[in-house]
């Protein structure tokens, strides 16, 4: 834990991280590791959808400055971020489903596309230094449906669903700003530093959202009903939500120290043969919460998802040596868990976690 903790805390006690999307999943696990490693924060995204999101849980507890506004809001989102003055910036807040974009296609890739080059846009007046790290997913790969390909940084971006497609597109506008903006050639002048990061299937607890996996099993179990499978046979890089969050800070820093060396795209996701299927991983959910079971609901007239998906993390393993520590039934076992504890003791277990985690 020293070692990291250390590292981590070299690169953000007393700075400024300006994080989008604070309020989700992900955006409230980041808020309170930086929080635990003495940064000063500003969150800007929309409110929760849910009244028990585990932001809204750790609120009290992690000082963040929050700002509720839309990230398509181009004026608001400037204005906060210039008078925040960020040494960070992690770009979260997204349409993130699959299956809500093929209901809300356009606006899907006005939030993703759209939003992700507004925060660029107000990065290109700032006067300060600023490291950027935009988020978006391991779903941004041209899927050849191949359960023997993992997915590497260079390979072509595509997506079938607007989701995918959006998050590619994402990662074309990132690529545009870095080279018309803030080339790295002429880092001097400008300050600025810019990567990407494409997580697997991050999985943990607080996730509410409808049509995620874990989410689903656990509202199934509560309600000791069968869990609905769609596609059992699908192969995903599970992961719990700690391991990307800690590769985007790693990542976040020594962008910060080197900018020249680390500006560019990277994967974060499970070892190679450490891919589950969702059937494997509705089992041993079922096991670590000790009751339930499961049902096939497959429907060929469905909207399409990816039956493969598997990312190859060696760039992040040698050039940032970042490395995950948990096996996918560890995370599997780790999110379960938090989602059998009492509400009132949800925010001393999530920050044990974190604990837990970065001792490992």
């Amino acid at each position: 834990m020293e070692n990291l903790v250390n590292q981590l805390q070299q690169y953000y006690k007393n700075k400024k991280v300006f994080i989008t999307g604070h309020t989700g999943f992900k955006g409230a696990w980041l808020c309170t590791l930086l929080y635990t490693l003495n940064a000063e924060i500003k969150g800007y995204a929309l409110e929760s959808e849910y009244i028990d999101g585990l932001y809204e849980t750790l609120q009290p507890l992690i000082n963040v400055q929050s700002i509720i506004a839309d990230i398509r809001d181009k004026k608001s989102l400037q204005k906060e971020i210039e008078a925040f003055q960020p040494d960070y910036i992690f770009h979260l807040a997204a349409q993130p489903l699959v299956r809500r974009s093929y209901q809300i296609p356009a606006e899907t890739f006005d939030v993703n596309v759209t939003g992700t080059a507004n925060v660029l846009e107000a990065v290109i007046g700032l006067k300060n230094k600023c490291t950027v790290v935009c988020i978006t997913t391991d779903k941004v790969y041209e899927n050849k449906e191949d359960n023997s390909v993992l997915y590497k940084e260079d390979d072509a971006l595509g997506g079938y669903d607007p989701y995918s497609a959006s998050k590619a597109c994402a990662e074309l506008a990132v690529s545009a700003f870095r080279n018309s903006f803030f080339n790295i050639k002429n880092f001097n002048e400008h300050q600025k530093a810019i990567a990407s990061a494409r997580a697997g299937n991050v999985i943990g607890g607080g996730d509410w959202n409808k049509d995620r996996i874990i989410p689903d099993i656990i509202r199934s179990l509560k309600n000791n009903s069968a869990i609905n499978v769609r596609n059992p046979n699908a192969v995903r890089p599970w992961q719990h939500v700690l391991e990307p969050l800690v590769g985007y800070l790693l990542l976040g820093g020594m962008l910060n120290d080197e900018p020249q060396k680390f500006s560019g795209a990277y994967n974060f996701g499970p070892l190679p043969n450490d891919h589950l299927s969702v059937k494997e991983l509705v089992e041993v959910a079922i096991k670590t919460y000790g009751k339930g079971d499961w049902k096939d609901v497959s429907d060929a007239s469905a909207p399409h998802e990816a039956g493969f998906l598997k990312l190859s993390i060696e760039k992040a393993q040698k050039e940032l040596e970042w490395q995950p520590k948990l096996n996918a039934q560890q995370a599997i076992e780790w999110a379960v868990n938090w989602y059998k504890q009492s509400s009132e003791s949800i925010a001393a277990y999530t920050f044990q976690q974190v604990e837990n985690y970065l001792k490992l």
